[in-house]
């Protein structure tokens, strides 16, 4: 291997590293330094190093090209394809020392022969401390201080959120589960009143052909309820009135009581005078008793199914957006995605009009669903919370040239302009103290623009706020800066 190395390396040009934008402003004595210590090394298409090896080189492109993917899960997610000149991986936080693990963070992988500076690390850790001393002592205070505060702020808005979320769905799942057991307990209520009932018609007056015309009766009325049409209140209170008539001219008491029953499962006055016509008059009351149990026990088992589709539906939403099935960065339906926050945070927006403009011809896009999801609720609580509650939320899909965008609208007080420009600092918030952290829409903007290379911008006037996600279709090649800033974040 080493003969290999050695077979690969190429003369050192100090007039060429002055090219590269990292090594612009050195003097010839630190560029021939950099040369004396390092190499430059041709390397071809393949693996150069792996995730979690230690991490022992320093690498910058000469020319080339370069692939950087993260091991989530079962998965090598791509971080960044460049061939950008300048840019470097592998050890660079080798001048922080033992403090924490030399380990290659990521693993880099070259497309195309390519050409690198290469310096140990102990070498750069070295000329990072000799030639920037009072750099390196900002640097580290910097990165230690950037990253506990993140993970102390970070973990306090993931924590207001699962507060969040789990209070509003906690409620929504109450109210079917609640609905179930009440339903349950009136059903249990009805069969016993149909076994008591059976039992009177075992000893009543109905011969053979009476049981089986009430049976046929019983069997179209339990379809029946399945296909019942929705009514207006008007059409409702008319129809109640027209049946309570009706089985009070035909001498069943208490018709008041059971007009709504047969009303609710869709019967109507021509309905209940087939029933006559089938069944002998000494026995009509009976029939019609009977039948309004079976017409109740539908009713209540529809509820029942209802209620647990509910639940199902709200467990399914919760899978989706916790995306805990998923590979963590895939092919994904924006509109699953927002479909799914939108039904997880249904309590806050419980007065709220809702109104989706998608456009359904949009393709699926390659993202972090998961994050996207964190990007859709902040987005989204925050409208509820700026509509009090009340209000329209107006979320629309369309594409923009090579972009996908999703715009959150609200009919809110709006966004001051003098602080249009502030809202996705970090820390910046108008919520009363206690409320908000201020990183919602700084996490929000991180995940759009550095993870997905997108963009995240905010109109805004009274009556019409509008935050817009634009992400690119076939994301594009990653810029050096967004490189470095996002291997620090995940460093």
């Amino acid at each position: 291997m080493a003969d290999d190395v050695a077979e690969n390396r190429l003369p050192c040009d100090i007039d060429e590293l002055r090219t590269l934008f990292l090594f612009e402003k050195l003097t010839d004595e630190q560029l021939d330094w950099i040369c004396r210590n390092g190499h430059v090394e041709l390397i071809e298409p393949g693996p150069v190093f792996r995730e979690g090896e230690p991490a022992t080189c320093f690498y910058v492109l000469v020319e080339g090209s370069l692939v950087l993917t993260r091991r989530i899960g079962d998965d090598d997610v791509e971080v960044t394809r460049t061939d950008q000149r300048g840019v470097y991986a592998g050890a660079w936080f080798a001048y922080l020392g033992e403090r924490v693990p030399q380990l290659y963070n990521n693993s880099m992988r070259v497309t195309s022969p390519s050409r690198f500076v290469v310096l140990d690390g102990a070498a750069l850790a070295r000329l990072m401390r000799e030639w920037f001393p009072m750099a390196v002592h900002m640097l580290e205070g910097l990165f230690f201080g950037l990253q506990n505060l993140q993970q102390q702020t970070g973990q306090r808005e993931r924590l207001l959120a699962l507060g969040s979320l789990s209070a509003g769905l906690t409620h929504e799942l109450n109210n079917p589960a609640a609905a179930a057991v009440r339903a349950t307990a009136s059903l249990r209520e009805r069969v016993a009143g149909m076994r008591h009932k059976l039992g009177l018609i075992a000893a009543g007056p109905y011969d053979r052909p009476a049981l089986e015309a009430l049976i046929a009766l019983q069997e179209e009325a339990a379809e029946r309820v399945g296909k019942a049409p929705s009514l207006t209140p008007m059409e409702t209170s008319d129809r109640e009135d027209s049946v309570a008539d009706w089985l009070d001219d035909h001498g069943i008491a208490g018709g008041w009581e059971l007009a709504p029953t047969f009303v609710q499962g869709g019967f109507d006055v021509d309905w209940l005078e087939r029933v006559a016509v089938t069944v002998p008059a000494q026995i009509l009351e009976g029939a019609v008793r009977w039948l309004t149990y079976t017409v109740e026990s539908e009713l209540l088992m529809k509820e029942i199914e209802d209620s647990t589709n509910r639940i199902s539906g709200l467990l399914a939403a919760t899978k989706q957006y916790s995306q805990l099935d998923r590979a963590p960065y895939r092919q994904a339906d924006v509109h699953e995605l927002l479909d799914s926050t939108l039904a997880m945070l249904g309590a806050k927006l419980a007065g709220v009009q809702i109104v989706r403009e998608y456009d359904r011809a949009l393709p699926e896009i390659p993202v972090h669903a998961a994050e996207l999801n964190q990007v859709w609720t902040n987005l989204i609580d925050n409208a509820a919370a700026a509509m009090g509650g009340t209000g329209t939320l107006t979320v629309v899909t369309t594409a923009d040239h090579d972009d996908l965008v999703v715009e959150i609208r609200d009919s809110g007080p709006g966004v001051p302009a003098d602080i249009q420009d502030r809202i996705f600092e970090p820390f910046f918030t108008t919520k009363p103290v206690g409320e908000g952290t201020g990183l919602g829409l700084d996490i929000s903007w991180r995940i759009v623009v550095n993870r997905h290379h997108g963009n995240l911008t905010v109109t805004s006037v009274p009556g019409d706020t509008r935050f817009r996600v634009c992400l690119p279709i076939r994301p594009d090649l990653t810029s050096p800066l967004e490189s470095a800033v996002e291997a620090a974040e995940q460093g």
